[in-house]
This record gives structure tokens, sequence and C-alpha cells, in this order.
């Protein structure tokens, strides 16, 4: 058997973070950095953004379909932000993972929590945390997209958020972008040559040992 053989299936790799601690950054970062990582497309029932496309950072679709989608079982998670609702469909992701392919989510904790009920073995989950309470609000508030109603009601729900990181596998601190976006590499880079994630591994090995 030749090394090439070997194989493995792919990971979901999550983020999560408070809102504007650096979750949405890192991710972008990572897509630039690592060719053979691909994003993960939530459908959206909430208006585009000024710039957002799509099918490219988001499915906009309406409320009833989102429904049908939930009811059909198409999502992997779903829930509700703010009056609005975001979802992860199912088929994409089930096909990159067969194919080895590596995923990236961006994700808040309940929906980590559903996704890792739903895929536990697959499921690297990454918390995020701000260096500090101030550089948090700095952050919501340097957005220009949301009104001051809304930064608040996101400051208020950061508590609630990281109260989550036991949840995750591994935690970040986000004091320094680049140092952050390497360490969230190196999370990728390990998990990638785990043993268990492996297929064919035995069969190689037998082979360098002649039997």
């Amino acid at each position: 058997m030749d090394k090439t053989e070997i194989q493995r299936r792919g990971i979901l790799l999550v983020l999560s973070s408070p809102s504007g601690a650096g979750k949405s950054t890192i991710t972008r970062a990572m897509l630039e950095r690592e060719p053979a990582l691909q994003f993960s497309v939530s459908v959206t029932t909430r208006k585009p953004r000024a710039g957002e496309i799509d099918g490219d950072h988001y499915h906009f679709i309406d409320k009833d379909r989102f429904d049908r989608m939930v009811k059909d079982g198409a999502l992997l998670e779903h829930a509700g932000v703010f009056g609005n609702y975001y979802g992860t469909p199912r088929k994409p992701i089930d096909e990159a993972l067969a194919a080895g392919r590596d995923v990236i989510l961006d994700l808040d904790w309940q929906g980590t929590q559903q996704l890792r009920q739903a895929m536990r073995d697959d499921v690297v989950s990454v918390f995020i945390l701000p260096p500090d309470h101030a550089t948090l609000e700095k952050r919501l508030k340097s957005r220009a997209q949301d009104s001051e109603a809304i930064v608040q009601a996101r400051m208020k729900k950061s508590a609630e958020e990281t109260s989550h990181w036991p949840e995750y596998d591994y935690v970040i601190i986000n004091d320094d972008l680049g140092g952050s976006i390497a360490r969230a590499q190196s999370i990728l880079a390990a998990e990638r040559v785990k043993r268990e994630r492996l297929t064919g591994l035995t069969e190689f090995v037998a082979k360098l040992r002649g039997s």
C-alpha cells in the first residue's frame, strides 16, 4: 500500500465567540491562507447587508422556506438571533466530509451544540475570546452597521455567550489578530493528522512491518 492510499474524512472546524471578538475575521483569514479549506454558507432570513452577496456570504431566504428546511431535516443546526434565523445546510457538509475536504463554520454556541450532537466525531470546536470588555465594545461600535441599541444588546448577551467556553476543544484569546490566526492554523494542522482520522493507516503500517 502506498502512503497516498491513506485518506481521511474531512473536519468540521467550528469557530465561536461573542459578537465582535473576532471569529468572522479569523474565519476569512483562514480561508485565504488554507486553500483546502472551504466555508459553509449558512441560510438566513435576515436581509443582506451592504456588500453581502447571496450564495457567497449567506443564502438569503424567507421564513417559510427556512421552516420547510427545518421540517425536512435539511439543516444540521439552526437558531434565532435578534429576530432573525440562521441554519447550516446538511447536504454540502455531508458531501465535503465524505470527499475528505475540511469545512470551516462561523457559529454561536447554540449552533455548535446542535452540530456536535449531529456530527460529534467530525467537529473540532474553537472559542475565540476578546482580550477585555472594553476592546469588545470598541469592536462592536467600529462596525458602524448596527444601532446603539443593538450594540448594547450584543454586549449584554456576550456574558452569556462567553460562559460556554468550557464546552469547546480549544480556546484562543484574540489579543493579537496575526497570532490568533496562526494558532487556529496550528489547531487545524494538528487535527488533520490525528490517528483516528486516517483511514488505511493500519494496512500501511502492517506493510511497513513486513506483515
